[in-house]
């Protein structure tokens, strides 16, 4: 059975008897709470010392329409297509009988090993005819499809099979309780999953860039980079903007505010797996393909490039120098995130109100703009109220917070909720100052939180190409603008040893993930 909740009982809503945060507490927040701002404060006073009659004369061209069209219809293509790949993917590897699925799990999730790029510059290196809005859509869904078929699969797993049996014996057949019943069930998951793809496809640069479709943001880079037009970019941002709030308002419309909770304990047992009899070849046959060109042609490209660029010059040490930058930076906006994600969700847990809301909301929105929109922010503010900070690794490391403090604000924040802050109360009691009795009781409950936060945030500041573009001190170069550089010069074999690099340090979590999933079972 199910019921709709419209308002879920909060767990965990114990408020100390201290009224007040600690000052040492609300000053980090406040300083997110500014730089979150930032962003939208740097959109808004372009548009204001445009003017309205400038700004229209910017944004109603057919140029900025064929951006448009081309970005709606990546977003819209890529998402489609994800969604039949992922929906049927964990349909195949958790109801039916199909031989290998556990494997075919592990396999079939390797594509999210490779970053976005990285595929990209695979596939034109191939041929040129993956170059355009077919191409991107393409590469681009083999590359993202992880992110709806892992929630899905996981949810599928965890249903209680005793909803879809009652189905059943009220005279639905499989395509009946599929519709009415499962569906209904995935579709948290499966409009989460599909969300994300869209905003990535909004944001999306390096990948969009090397294949030669113009997106809003391949275009602010040009207009800043290339013609030093900030006005230009700003309004661009500011389309885009719109078009990230628009489908957050679009997916908070079509979720609604209920949720879908099971009554009782259910039974804790897998569902019954479905026969596919004569159809098991053609399962097979769908899973090899989609291995082999969502995995197999990238990672075989990238080996023949590896390869032949081995035969003329391997540099060693502007590779070690770039590996060593990208190591260096990502730990150190890996550790800021921790740093701000703290307090924030010590905030939102022991003391909520407004502030706690608008530190814990502002970075999910941030979250949906895209990183060249972030640095342009950082770089007006940084030339005009503090020049020394231009150019630095330190206004790096603030973009990559900015960018992905949500990847660590959850995990700290579910851990939060599950460390009593009685037992701090408890400790204080004994004599030990607030610090204290956090640094002893409370962060070891959350340590391994932090941990998996901490990874997270480095992963993708591993990857991350649009803002350090923008905002790396001259001469730095990372594993990622280098495989950027050389594919944007047309040297593939050049580029190949960076994205190898890039692939291992993303491949062995993912591997880890897939194969605790699957093989474990």
């Amino acid at each position: 059975m199910t019921a709709s909740l419209s308002a879920p009982a909060a767990r965990g809503g114990y408020v100390p008897k201290r009224k007040q945060p600690s000052i040492w507490l609300v000053l980090p927040v406040l300083l997110l709470v500014v730089l979150s701002l930032l962003p939208l404060v740097y959109v808004g006073l372009k548009a204001w010392q445009a003017g309205w009659a400038e700004a229209l004369h910017l944004l109603w061209r057919p140029y900025v329409f064929g951006l448009l069209r081309n970005t709606l219809a990546l977003m819209v293509g890529v998402t489609i297509t994800c969604g039949v790949i992922g929906l049927s993917l964990a349909w195949l590897l958790e109801r039916s009988n199909l031989p290998g699925r556990r494997l075919w799990g592990v396999i079939l999730c390797l594509p999210f090993a490779v970053p976005a790029f990285v595929s990209s510059f695979t596939w034109v290196s191939l041929s040129a005819q993956f170059e355009g809005l077919s191409g991107a859509i393409l590469v681009m869904s083999l590359s993202k499809y992880p992110l709806i078929f892992l929630p899905v699969a996981a949810t599928l797993r965890n249903l209680d099979p005793s909803l879809e049996e009652s189905a059943r014996t009220l005279g639905q057949n499989r395509w009946g309780v599929f519709f009415r019943v499962t569906l209904p069930l995935l579709w948290p998951s499966l409009l989460a999953g599909s969300l994300l793809i869209a905003l990535h496809m909004l944001v999306e640069f390096g990948a969009l860039s090397i294949i030669g479709l113009q997106t809003f943001t391949t275009a602010i880079y040009q207009q800043f980079e290339l013609e030093f037009s900030n006005a230009n970019a700003a309004m661009l941002s500011a389309v885009l903007l719109a078009l990230c709030l628009m489908l957050l308002w679009l997916e908070l419309r079509v979720r609604g505010k209920g949720r879908h909770v099971r009554t009782g304990q259910g039974a804790a047992r897998q569902a019954e797996q479905v026969r596919l009899g004569p159809w098991a070849a053609a399962g097979q046959l769908y899973c090899l393909m989609l291995a082999i060109v969502g995995s197999g042609i990238p990672l075989g490209m990238l080996a023949y490039w590896l390869a032949v660029g081995s035969s003329a010059a391997f540099p060693v040490a502007a590779i070690t120098e770039a590996l060593l930058s990208s190591l260096a930076l990502s730990l150190g906006g890996a550790a800021l995130c921790l740093v701000l994600a703290v307090p924030v969700g010590l905030l939102v847990v022991r003391y909520k109100g407004q502030l706690a809301i608008w530190a814990e909301r502002l970075p999910y929105l941030l979250h949906a703009l895209p990183g060249l929109v972030i640095a342009l922010t950082l770089v007006y503010f940084a030339l005009h109220f503090v020049p020394a900070l231009y150019q630095t690794s330190g206004l790096l490391l603030i973009a990559y917070a900015l960018l992905f403090l949500p990847l660590a604000q959850a995990p700290i924040r579910t851990a939060l909720n599950k460390a009593a802050p009685q037992l701090e109360e408890a400790a204080r009691t004994l004599g030990a100052s607030s610090f204290t009795a956090f640094c002893r009781v409370t962060l070891p409950i959350i340590f391994p939180a932090l941990g998996a936060a901490f990874a997270l945030v480095f992963l993708d500041a591993m990857k991350e190409l649009t803002a350090t573009l923008l905002l790396s001190p001259t001469g730095l170069n990372t594993l990622a603008t280098e495989v950027w550089a050389h594919t944007a010069n047309v040297e593939f074999a050049a580029a190949a040893p960076y994205a190898a690099l890039l692939i291992l340090v993303s491949g062995l979590p993912v591997y880890l993930l897939t194969t605790r999933m699957y093989l474990s079972r």
